[in-house]
């Protein structure tokens, strides 16, 4: 299953600090930058399909195949890459989303919804400290205290990786915890 329309032209490049220190490059379309799914460096998992990701991202899949519970981490109500996940791995709108998480609660499909953080680097040591943890982060924002996933097979560096949000305008100062 794939979650996105797909890239097409290689004319902006995307660095990504890899593992050991090595700068890769992500080929996207003009405007655009990868979204990497994150998780702890402890956990086993390397790949997940879209319908896979979407399970954990819902509350469909609980664990992990090590058995640790999943824990997801998301940016708040209004962020432009959560309403991009809510749109292409989970399908649902904010409003649908909210809904559901509700229900799945009242329900007990599922204990808590997920976490909502305010920052990259907030996921980040969220993500480094809970071995559970699942979120997401741009691949610019990405440094090795966490895992990058595999989505159906493609890395966020690899040709057609599907998920890729609207870039950062250039020259948009950030605060150094963002």
């Amino acid at each position: 299953m794939k979650c996105a329309a797909g890239l097409g032209s290689t004319i902006a490049l995307v660095a990504f600090l890899g593992q050991g220190g090595t700068t890769q490059v992500a080929p996207q379309r003009a405007g655009q930058e990868a979204l990497a799914i994150v998780v702890n460096r402890s956990n086993p998992v390397d790949d997940l399909s879209t319908d896979e990701l979407r399970k954990a991202f819902l509350g469909g899949r609980q664990r992990w195949p090590n058995g640790r519970k999943i824990t997801v981490v998301m940016r708040p109500p209004g962020d432009m890459d959560r309403d991009f996940v809510l749109r292409t791995v989970c399908r649902m709108s904010e409003a649908e989303f909210q809904k559901y998480v509700l229900q799945a609660t009242f329900t007990g499909e599922t204990s808590v919804g997920p976490r909502v953080l305010d920052t990259a680097l907030g996921v980040r040591r969220f993500v480094f400290n809970v071995p559970g943890a699942i979120g997401y982060i741009r691949l610019s924002e990405v440094d090795d205290t966490v895992k990058v996933l595999h989505i159906d097979g493609r890395a966020p560096t690899d040709p057609g990786y599907r998920l890729a949000v609207v870039a950062r305008p250039p020259g948009t100062v950030f605060n150094a915890s963002d």
